[in-house]
C-alpha cells in the first residue's frame, strides 16, 4: 500500500491506482480491531459517501471491513452530515468515503472517533501498523 495516501487530514490518492476497494478493505478491517479492541461491547460505526466517483463501490468495501461492528449506514449525505451523525446517534467512530475538495480523479477516508473527533490519516497509518 502506498503510504503516500495517509495525509495530515484525511486518506486521500488517484482512484483506482491508490484508492480501491482493496485498500479501504485493510484499512476498515484495521479501524474495526482499534475500534473493537477500546469497547467491551461492538462499537457503533457511521459509514458514510458522497457522489465522486467510485464512492458506492468504496462505501460497500468498508461496510465489509466494519463487519462485527455495529453499523450505522448513512449512504448518500454531505460531509457536515456526516459529522452531525456520528455526534448526534453518539457513536464511536465513522467512517466519509469522501476526496472533499481535491480534483475528481482522486477519492478517499475521512475518519472520526467519539464525538466526530478527527483522526490523522497518519494516525490511521499507525493503527493499520499495530492491527494488521
Amino acid at each position: 500500500m502506498n503510504e503516500t495516501i495517509f495525509k495530515a487530514n484525511d486518506i486521500r490518492g488517484k482512484y483506482p491506482l491508490e484508492i480501491n476497494q482493496e485498500t479501504i478493505l485493510k484499512i476498515t478491517v484495521a479501524l474495526n480491531r482499534y475500534f473493537c479492541s477500546r469497547k467491551k461491547r461492538r462499537p457503533k460505526i457511521v459509514v458514510a459517501r458522497d457522489g465522486r466517483f467510485g464512492s458506492d463501490e468504496l462505501y460497500k468495501a468498508a461496510v465489509k471491513g466494519l463487519r462485527g461492528a455495529n453499523v450505522l449506514q448513512a449512504s448518500l449525505i454531505t460531509t457536515p452530515m456526516f459529522y452531525f451523525l456520528v455526534s448526534r446517534l453518539k457513536a464511536d467512530g465513522g467512517v466519509m468515503i469522501t476526496a472533499s475538495h481535491s480534483p475528481k480523479e482522486y477519492n478517499g477516508l475521512k475518519v472520526v472517533g467519539k464525538n466526530a473527533r478527527m483522526m490523522a490519516g497518519r494516525e490511521i497509518l499507525k493503527i493499520m501498523k499495530k492491527e494488521l
